[in-house]
């Protein structure tokens, strides 16, 4: 079962959760539970009262390997989905184990990621890497909105499309264009790995879990889980959103997380 939901945003007061309750809270990282860049306290501290509600905090983020090596060992959460998609860190036992999806590309694709960068800078010369770059392995990420210049969302959909050209994925987050070879998406990964880590079906995932997000790239996810929501920096993007969230949240960032952990606890 694989549907999408296309739907118009309702406010998070009318949210009532489901009876059988949430299991699963799958969430973006940045602008979704950061606020201009920070992980406040109250957003930390959310993710903690879910923890201990026994509702188990899975992100799911384009951020690199290396930060959620940091994440999955030093935050209340039960696994992190990284790169968008490309693998998922969770420990079992005691032991850190992996989770990589099977289309993830090879050494030869990840090289040609160089040429699709050489390309994006030529015809846009304020573009520059992510600083997280080095600590990726399947992807590139290409900043037009975390450090000055700001080069605005219509630079976004330029390099997106010069990505594309390529024959690459490309999406937009709120602060990069992610790009890479290899056929999955932060949906495609969060299903197989459901089923991998906790024996979910896809109807067990449906019914189970509900996903937070603030910009385009969530649409994968905001299309798929019957029960999604977005901070409320969402409506930024709202004349180019093709899946809308179910649900959006008065308040930005990480403030917005705040309101929806309440309401799900």
């Amino acid at each position: 079962m694989c549907a999408e939901f296309l739907r118009v945003m309702k406010p998070l007061k009318d949210f009532i959760r489901p009876e059988a309750g949430i299991k699963y809270v799958l969430t973006d990282i940045d602008d979704t539970l950061t606020s201009n860049g920070k992980l406040e306290s109250e957003a930390y501290a959310a993710m903690w009262k879910l923890h201990d509600a026994g509702i188990r905090v899975i992100p799911v983020t384009g951020r690199p390997a290396g930060w959620c090596d940091m994440i999955i060992r030093q935050w209340p959460v039960d696994a992190v989905i990284g790169e968008n998609g490309a693998f998922a860190y969770f420990f079992e036992d005691s032991q850190l184990k992996s989770f990589v999806h099977p289309s993830v590309a090879d050494g030869e694709s990840i090289k040609k990621l160089e040429n699709i960068y050489a390309t994006v800078k030529e015809e846009i010369p304020l573009v520059r890497r992510a600083r997280d770059q080095f600590a990726r392995i399947y992807d590139l990420a290409i900043d037009f909105n975390e450090d000055p210049p700001k080069l605005g969302y219509q630079t976004a959909v330029k390099i997106r499309d010069i990505c594309e050209e390529f024959g690459a994925e490309a999406k937009i987050s709120s602060i990069h264009v992610n790009t890479w070879f290899g056929n999955y998406s932060k949906r495609d990964t969060a299903i197989l790995f459901m089923k991998e880590r906790y024996g979910l079906s896809e109807d067990e995932f449906m019914e189970q879990a509900v996903f937070c997000g603030d910009s385009p790239n969530d649409e994968p996810m905001f299309g798929y889980l019957p029960i999604s929501f977005a901070v409320a920096n969402i409506l930024d993007f709202r004349d180019i959103l093709k899946n809308e969230p179910a649900f959006v949240a008065s308040k930005r960032g990480g403030k917005g997380f705040v309101e929806i952990a309440s309401k799900l606890i």
